[in-house]
Order: structure tokens, then C-alpha cells, then sequence
């Protein structure tokens, strides 16, 4: 058994303890990942600098963590929503 799992599990929205098998709560998993389509390209022009630009994302880059970079191309997540909270949150994800 880990600590993990001594730990009670909280609704993510409104902190409600959950009891898994035994009460209405929902597991919910999001993805989200930058756009992966590529740059349209005319007859294999690139209209702007290809170094210039890597140049200016390696400087914007420099102080960051690899976590940080790594959130800005792909996060997932897993949050644990009682019953109430659930069906407020599928009306309106953004809120």
C-alpha cells in the first residue's frame, strides 16, 4: 500500500470527498497537444527565416524547464468530479 493510497480522493471542483464503488462520481481525462499541421509551404518557399526563427525559439527557450516545454506541445490530465459537480462541469468545460 503507498501513501498514495492512504490519501482520500477529492472532487477536483468542489473538494467533496469520493468514495470509488460506492457514491456518483466521475473519472475524467483530458488531453490537449499544440497543432501538429504543418505550415503551408508554396512550391517549397518558406517565407521567413528557418534559422532566424530557431535562433529566436532557442533564446525564448534557455530559462525553461523541461516540464515547461514539455506542457506547452502535450499535457493530459485525470480529475475526479462528484455527481453535481460532473454534470455542471459537462454543461460548461471552460467555467
Amino acid at each position: 500500500m503507498t501513501e498514495q493510497d492512504d490519501m482520500p480522493l477529492l472532487c477536483h471542483r468542489c473538494g467533496k470527498t469520493l468514495h470509488p464503488g460506492h457514491d456518483d462520481h466521475y473519472v475524467v481525462r483530458i488531453e490537449a497537444f499544440a497543432d501538429p499541421t504543418a505550415p503551408k509551404l508554396t512550391n517549397g518557399y518558406v517565407p521567413f527565416d528557418v534559422d532566424a526563427e530557431i535562433e529566436k525559439l532557442l533564446e525564448q527557450m534557455k530559462d525553461m524547464t523541461e516540464q515547461e516545454l514539455m506542457d506547452q506541445v502535450y499535457r493530459r490530465l485525470i480529475i475526479h468530479l462528484c455527481g453535481r459537480c460532473y454534470r455542471a462541469w459537462i454543461e460548461d468545460p471552460a467555467k
